[in-house]
């Protein structure tokens, strides 16, 4: 993942971020207009020549500036020059302006495009990961997503995560296909899709593809102690390589071209130190060709307290097979750092240079040599309405019915008086949850351009003689002759750190709203939730119950779509639903398995008649 000290949204990308800072002027110092190109400049040359060419002209401080990551806050044409930085990011637009490097090495932008294009405003946010579990849906999905991203001049994601959530009281369990290690390892399916997007138009170098990039990785990081985030995995090695690692197998043989390691530790040894998993096993054994890059400030907190011995860090971590520092602000201490280490022999100069052909291999094979700036043809893309049609299928076939008491689902279109009520009910940024424009998410319906589910529901009922739609606020009890209710509550938004929790709770506004509404009229709840959450005392009350997740931009119109029947049921959970938070973690084929609802449930209809 990308951020945990700043929001990674910041205040969201424009429609089209400007990429004069992607786009470098790419005139080699000291050319002459007679001479022959060098090595590197010639596309026809095989990648690997041309990686080493440009190496063999680096100095120390360029290579080592290709190895620095710093945030968009902080450049500045000045400082991409002066310290020959090689990446730009991470969750904020781009700044305007050429940004010039007398070599002409490109600037590699990422962002984490996490669930779609999440920071940018109009662009489609899908549902979060924990509700996926189709890979041909999946590798739609990332497809549209590598186009939104592309289309606003940025060549690189910090995504997917493959993380393995086996405890829901991680604040990053949405962003987890599942606790099984086999469906995370189809959903690796993405990483081809979000790739093959071309720089340019056709007539460009039919090797110019968009980067992809595993977030949060080198596993672990979702079976940490109490599901504490940026914790303690305290495993054997078979059940890392078992449970934790399938999903890494894959991505790399499906072309992955980064990885990003996680804060977490593994048996008390922090991942960004861990040499015999960052090179040992992942770059040794698994012959991993992409680069691989710390988190936000990760290598400062290799100490306690963080940066307490930031050389130390520098040292560690680079000799441990990190290729790419994401600093993001100090960049001045990361390189003077890292070019004492070198000249005084604690990290060895074929380290480094390591680190900076994996990087130029991954620019070079995404064309960004030739194609250093935005791709305008694509413009069109952000936001698109066959994207948003995707993510409604996607919320279509996310949802589970957990319970379907007097087979009240589907409801039917034509009635007089419905209430839909809750706090999640017309709340766009409650549906996307964390990780949407902002890093933290939001709350309220201006963040972006979507459908609340009360919206969906407005858009989907016939109501006869002009008849009553209950909004929430209006009508929370007492009945008034309303058919039936649809009550949405659930988790507010969050991310990371901020979302661990011991109680796995919906608010206790959200559970009187439920009792006061089922308890005058027949009801739908509607979940939307990164997880499951405590319910076993809520089952009784409802007549039906369904998790929706964190369905996005566009979750309003599939949940109304399968509410009125236009669509079946058809969602099975990829997580077991626990009945108290005393058994976790618990998962399927565990010994101890007691659930509320197994891993695999969900119950099904078929699209309405009536």
């Amino acid at each position: 993942m990308a951020v945990t000290t700043a929001p990674a949204g910041g205040s969201g990308l424009p429609l089209l971020a400007l990429v004069a800072f992607l786009g470098l002027t790419v005139a080699a110092a000291g050319e002459g207009a007679a001479a022959a190109p060098p090595k590197y400049k010639d596309p026809r040359q095989p990648v690997m020549a041309r990686v080493r060419d440009l190496i063999s002209r680096m100095t120390l401080a360029e290579k080592i500036g290709q190895m620095t990551q710093i945030e968009r806050s902080v450049a500045s044409p000045d400082v991409v020059k002066q310290f020959a930085i090689g990446v730009g990011g991470h969750g904020q637009r781009p700044a305007e302006g050429e940004f010039v490097h007398p070599l002409g090495i490109p600037i590699i932008y990422g962002i984490d495009a996490v669930h779609g294009h999440n920071n940018v405003f109009n662009a489609t946010i899908f549902p979060h990961n924990v509700a996926l579990g189709g890979p041909e849906l999946v590798k739609k999905i990332g497809a549209a997503t590598a186009l939104e991203v592309r289309a606003s001049g940025i060549q690189y994601t910090f995504a997917p995560c493959i993380a393995v959530c086996r405890d829901p009281r991680w604040g990053r369990c949405y962003e987890s296909y599942s606790e099984d290690p086999e469906i995370v390892q189809m959903m690796t399916e993405i990483i081809p899709a979000s790739r093959a997007i071309p720089l340019h138009p056709p007539r460009a170098s039919p090797s110019s593809l968009a980067s992809g990039g595993l977030r949060e990785a080198l596993p672990g990081d979702g079976g940490t102690q109490n599901g504490v985030n940026e914790g303690n995995a305290m495993t054997d090695l078979h059940e890392l390589l078992g449970v934790h690692m399938p999903g890494y197998y894959q991505a790399v043989i499906k072309g992955v071209s980064t990885i990003m390691v996680s804060y977490s530790s593994w048996n008390g040894r922090k991942m960004h130190a861990n040499g015999d998993l960052i090179t040992g096993f992942l770059k040794n054994k698994l012959h991993f060709r992409g680069f691989v890059i710390s988190d936000w400030q990760g290598i400062d907190r290799i100490t306690s307290p963080p940066g307490a011995n930031y050389t130390f860090s520098v040292e560690i971590s680079v000799n441990a097979g990190l290729d790419m520092i994401m600093v993001p602000f100090d960049y001045q201490g990361f390189i003077g750092n890292l070019t004492y280490l070198v000249n005084h022999n604690f990290v060895n100069m074929s380290r480094i240079d390591d680190a900076v052909e994996r990087i130029l291999r991954v620019k070079f094979t995404m064309g960004l040599f030739e194609n250093p700036l935005a791709p305008l043809h694509l413009s069109h893309h952000l936001g698109a309405t066959e994207h948003r049609e995707l993510a409604r299928e996607a919320v279509r076939k996310s949802l589970v019915l957990l319970k379907n008491g007097g087979a009240l689902l589907p409801l039917p279109k034509k009635v007089s008086k419905i209430l839909v009520t809750g706090s999640h009910a017309d709340n766009l940024g409650y549906q996307c949850g964390g990780w949407s424009i902002e890093w933290q998410g939001l709350s309220g319906n201006d963040l972006t351009t979507g459908t609340t589910i009360l919206a969906g529901i407005r858009a989907a009922v016939d109501l006869d003689g002009g008849g009553l739609l209950g909004v929430a606020g209006e009508e929370r009890g007492g009945g008034g002759g309303f058919s039936f209710a649809v009550v949405a509550v659930g988790e507010t938004p969050y991310a990371e750190t901020k979302g661990d929790s011991g109680e796995l709770a919906i608010a206790e506004q959200g559970r009187s709203t439920v009792e006061n509404a089922c308890a005058a009229v027949r009801c739908v709840v509607v979940l939307v939730t990164g997880r499951p959450v405590a319910v076993e005392g809520m089952v009784a009350q409802v007549d039906a119950l369904v998790a929706a997740w964190l369905p996005g931009t566009e979750g309003g119109g599939g949940i109304a779509d399968v509410l009125f029947g236009d669509y079946g049921f058809s969602g099975k959970l990829a997580r077991t639903w626990f009945r108290s938070v005393d058994q976790l973690p618990m998962n399927v084929g565990d010994p101890h398995y007691d659930p509320l609802f197994p891993f695999g449930f969900g119950l099904s209809t078929e699209p309405s008649t009536r």
